[in-house]
């Protein structure tokens, strides 16, 4: 390349430089400006005004147990069972003056139970415990809504929980790490001191094209199944394995409730509430429909045969529940005589059970009282679960009154024998409590003692028993032992002990042998919660 040539590519190359640099300058500026733009706009969305209308709340809880004899006797000889679960979840919400919404991803697992790393066979992890929204339909104290009959109206729509009372026979189950959910729709009134909420819900087990008729299959079906000949064999769809021909779903004792046999096809309900002074009135009605299955069979002689339900018949089973819940209290905890707080309940149920048994004096009542004096709580209480009486019980019918969709873990034990995933008694449930409670700044302890006892006399069918002899009505005595500790604003850390001093009529009631169990059943955990509030900013002291 000539000298004078090179020169002038060099002069060319250096204007172009320069012209290069300073349009990317131009344009790095004029980032930079967007940039900063786009950070006052996130300050300013993230300010004090603005994120009162946000929630971000996270949790992650994790519980070890050491379980021998939880829900069920522990067969002699076996060994115990020890292993860590959690429940990692999020949930955002929005509040504005006539919409809230609310939507919680959780994922739960046992720790260990996946691969280090997950393969797409795993499947989806994760699940959408709550997603809803609830628009304000009337508001007598916003002056642009002009619909004044009611004082406030709105909709709460979508994936949600349900929580009434003292969850006894509707509530979230949080106990459980997956906890509990409703798809529903629920229409809430309040009125001159009166509450009234109206909901419904209605299931199905598709949206595909093709699928005809609203038949609903009640339980999560298992795609495969041993046939009586040990070969697997496919499940059709609307086909529920049961364990005989004609018996309970798999794993199912004489009476659990929760969905566990069967979920309701739809729901209906009304709750409705007032306080007077110091005790308030609620009453409760639901009404839950289950789809009429009848008694089928696949396979063939060669492969064996897998016996079950077939949900593909007309109509529902309807179950009606409805009664009152009490609660009062009078004094207060520095006085001399202290703070006393009272319950008392009386359900019953009518109708159909899931099964088409027509329900015959099934009821659920109880009550208890509690007296606290400065730190210390303490009082008695005592319930009522209906059973079916196995001598005089007629036929087609059912006494055995079911408590719906609560969290059973709170009232009847925390060593869960009775109306959780392992059943409880056809007989049915009284139980005898004292409950006892410390609460100081950041410890809290509580000591529990149950007496169970059969509601109703149930007959002794082993082959050795002598005709028309009972089994006794004690079932065993129950201690349950929990502390919570308050490490922080977000963390608490609790432990529980709880021993089961069972009879040979819990293990025959709840497994239908004798003899063949250890009496004593003991379970123990350590549970550490987390829940970080994203949004949250410690206050500062002002200086004066």
């Amino acid at each position: 390349m000539p000298a004078e040539v090179g020169a002038s590519y060099r002069r060319n190359w250096t204007r172009v430089s320069i012209s290069n640099h300073n349009s990317i300058s131009k344009q790095m500026r004029k980032f930079d400006k967007n940039k900063w733009g786009l950070v006052l706009l996130f300050v300013t969305l993230l300010s004090s005004k603005t994120i009162a209308q946000f929630s971000l709340i996270g949790q992650v809880r994790t519980r070890t147990e050491i379980r021998d004899g939880l829900g069920n006797l522990a067969p002699i000889g076996s060994k115990y069972a020890a292993f860590t679960s959690q429940r990692t979840r999020l949930t955002f919400g929005y509040k504005w003056d006539r919409v809230t919404f609310q939507a919680a991803a959780q994922d739960v697992r046992v720790w260990g139970q996946d691969a280090a790393t997950i393969s797409n066979a795993d499947g989806n992890k994760l699940s959408m415990h709550e997603a809803w929204a609830e628009v304000v339909l009337a508001n007598s104290a916003d002056t642009t809504i002009k619909f004044r009959p009611i004082q406030n109206l709105s909709l709460k729509i979508g994936r949600q929980e349900l929580v009434y009372d003292d969850v006894r026979l509707l509530g979230n189950l949080d106990w459980l790490q997956q906890a509990r959910r409703f798809d529903a729709a629920i229409l809430k009134a309040q009125h001159l001191g009166w509450s009234l909420d109206l909901g419904v819900g209605f299931n199905q087990n598709t949206d595909a094209f093709g699928y005809n008729g609203t038949f609903y299959v009640g339980g999560n079906a298992p795609a495969t199944a041993l046939s009586t000949k040990n070969v697997t064999l496919n499940i059709p769809v609307g086909f529920l394995p049961t364990a005989g021909k004609g018996g309970a779903p798999v794993l199912a004792s004489p009476l659990s409730t929760n969905a566990q046999n069967q979920n309701f096809k739809s729901f209906q309900m009304a709750y409705l509430t007032r306080k007077f002074k110091q005790t308030k009135v609620a009453a409760l009605f639901f009404k839950d429909d289950f789809s009429k299955y009848r008694i089928d069979s696949i396979g063939n002689a060669n492969q064996g045969y897998v016996y079950g339900r077939r949900y593909d018949q007309s109509g529902v089973n309807s179950r009606m529940t409805y009664g009152l819940m009490l609660n009062g209290q009078f004094g207060n905890a520095s006085a001399a005589l202290g703070k006393v707080a009272w319950q008392a309940w009386g359900y019953t149920q009518s109708g159909k059970d899931r099964d088409g048994l027509k329900y015959k004096d099934a009821y659920h009542y109880g009550a208890f009282v509690m007296f606290q004096k400065g730190k210390y709580t303490f009082g008695p209480s005592y319930e009522v679960l209906t059973g079916n009486n196995g001598f005089t019980q007629a036929a087609g019918t059912t006494s055995k009154f079911d408590p719906l969709y609560g969290t059973p873990h709170k009232h009847w034990g925390y060593m869960d024998y009775f109306y959780v995933g392992t059943g409880s008694p056809a007989g049915g449930l009284q139980d005898a409590q004292i409950k006892s409670k410390y609460t100081g700044s950041r410890l809290t302890a509580m000591f529990d003692i149950h007496y169970f006892a059969l509601a109703a006399d149930t007959p002794n069918r082993l082959s050795d028993a002598a005709a028309g002899s009972k089994v006794n009505s004690k079932l065993g005595l129950e201690y349950d032992l929990v502390a919570t500790y308050t490490l922080n604003k977000f963390t608490t850390i609790e432990a529980g002990y709880s021993i089961m001093s069972g009879s040979n009529s819990l293990e025959y009631v709840k497994q239908n042998s004798m003899n063949k169990t250890r009496k004593t059943g003991t379970w123990g955990y350590l549970m550490l919660n987390i829940r970080p509030d994203f949004f949250y900013t410690k206050p500062v002291a002002i200086k004066q």
